[in-house]
């Protein structure tokens, strides 16, 4: 199973090893909820071992290298067989290496393509990529007695210091027959609500202030889940992902990461269509490439702004465009959506300027 502990300090292990005599085996698999059914995704994982292992015997190997490659093949086939050990995410990535003394399995936000390399370093460029362009998600759950604030990164879900309520009142159902003090009451309770989400909102300014964060979401129990966003300050808005029923007290924070990342999926699914349609647009106009050649010609020339790959494609060119681009990070995002396997001939990409 995954191991439970600092996966940052994971990654940063995984990309401090050097070039050597071992080899490595990196896997990256997708995990979309229809690719858990009926083990389709074992499907696909034994396909890209039975092709790995097919391109391997065109390469001057050693008796050696072939069966410690062929052991550490199967020691991730052997993991993925075992449906207990995919993670509620959207993807996982596997490292395995005999000679190193390594296996490691990573649960990851979602993966750009699934893809299965032999090398003597193991494949980290994805993930280095993730943790940078994922940054700091602020989940505020909270109800008119008190706050709990959660902090979500691509591999942690990390609990701050909460905030109480002011002067709560924890009376229950009023009683008496008074119209007026029965008003009286409820306006003193909605008062403390409205008390209590602008401290929220203060909080989470303060928290945006000292690190700011790639996404914001809300949450609470029944219609007062949304309340503290009218509070927020204006430019917090933009980056709110949605609101969420959590209860307050109960919430832990594998739920909390589980909501934020099925938010930040959904706004990158709307978002990966729409580049998608652009793409498509930009075709006829000079404005984006469409097919392999055509874009490996544009990544190559630092031309690409957004590369869409077809994640059914088995064309390994694929694999080391999406490594190309992942390498080219600071200028280039790369995505994939089922839509665009409509209208992509494996590759296309957004160009920063016309061809």
């Amino acid at each position: 199973m995954p191991v439970e502990r600092d996966l940052s300090a994971s990654v940063a292990a995984l990309a401090a090893i050097e070039p050597g005599p071992h080899w490595v085996v990196s896997c990256y698999l997708k995990l979309e909820p229809r690719d858990k059914t009926r083990g389709k995704y074992l499907i696909k994982m034994k396909n890209r071992v039975r092709e790995t292992v097919t391109t391997l015997t065109t390469r001057p190997l050693e008796r050696a290298d072939r069966e410690a490659i062929a052991a550490d093949l199967g020691r991730v086939l052997e993991y993925f067989e075992d449906p207990g050990h995919l993670p509620s995410t959207r993807g996982i990535a596997v490292f395995a290496s005999r000679g190193l003394g390594l296996f490691e399995a990573l649960s990851l936000p979602h993966v750009h393509r699934s893809r299965l390399r032999v090398d003597h370093v193991p494949l980290v460029r994805e993930l280095v990529a993730l943790e940078e362009e994922f940054g700091t998600i602020l989940v505020a759950v909270c109800d008119r007695t008190a706050a709990r604030f959660f902090e979500v990164t691509a591999f942690d879900c990390t609990e701050l210091t909460a905030l109480a309520g002011v002067e709560a009142s924890r009376g229950s159902r009023f009683h008496a027959v008074s119209g007026a003090g029965e008003h009286n009451y409820h306006m003193r309770i909605r008062t403390e609500k409205q008390r209590l989400y602008a401290h929220v909102a203060d909080r989470i300014f303060q928290i945006h202030s000292q690190r700011p964060l790639a996404g914001l979401v809300v949450a609470g129990v029944g219609v007062d889940a949304g309340a503290v966003v009218p509070h927020l300050h204006t430019y917090l808005h933009d980056l709110v992902l949605g609101v969420v029923r959590l209860n307050t007290k109960q919430v832990t924070p594998a739920e909390v990461r589980e909501a934020a990342l099925a938010l930040r999926e959904e706004r990158e699914r709307a978002w990966e269509r729409a580049h998608a349609d652009a793409a498509k647009e930009g075709v006829g106009t000079g404005w984006a490439v469409n097919g392999i050649d055509a874009t490996l010609k544009t990544l190559g020339r630092g031309q690409v702004r957004t590369l869409l790959a077809d994640g059914a494609d088995p064309d390994p060119r694929i694999d080391e465009a999406v490594e190309e681009a992942l390498r080219q990070r600071a200028q280039v995002d790369v995505l994939y959506d089922d839509k665009a396997r409509r209208v992509v001939d494996g590759l296309a990409a957004l160009l920063r300027f016309r061809a």
